[in-house]
C-alpha cells in the first residue's frame, strides 16, 4: 500500500466515517445523546413530546376499555331474552292502544 498516496487519505476517511456512523447508531440505540458534525452532544428534542404522547396513549386506552366494557354491557342487554319480551309487551301494549281508538 502507497502510504502517501489518495487510497491512503480515502480509507482514512472511510474508517472514520464508518466508526463515527456505528458509534452514533450504537448511542440511538441505547438512548444515549447523539454526537454532532463537531463533536458536541445533542439531547433528543422530543423527550417531552414523547412523554405526552405516552400519557395520552394511555389515557386513550383507557377510553377504549371502558367503551368496549360499556358495548359488551349494551350487548349483553339487547341480546338478553329478557329484552326482547320487554319490547313484545310494549308492542302489545301499543296494539291494544291502536284497537282502542
Amino acid at each position: 500500500m502507497n502510504w502517501g498516496g489518495p487510497e491512503f487519505v480515502l480509507a482514512i476517511i472511510a474508517i472514520s466515517t464508518g466508526g463515527w456512523v456505528i458509534n452514533n447508531w450504537i448511542r440511538a440505540r441505547h438512548g444515549y445523546a447523539l454526537e454532532d458534525e463537531w463533536g458536541g452532544k445533542t439531547d433528543r428534542a422530543d423527550d417531552q413530546a414523547m412523554a405526552k404522547l405516552r400519557d395520552e396513549n394511555a389515557l386513550l386506552r383507557q377510553q377504549l376499555d371502558a367503551t368496549h366494557q360499556r358495548l359488551a354491557n349494551v350487548e349483553a342487554i339487547v341480546t338478553d331474552r329478557g329484552f326482547d319480551v320487554a319490547s313484545q309487551i310494549e308492542a302489545l301494549r301499543h296494539q291494544d292502544d291502536r284497537r282502542a281508538q
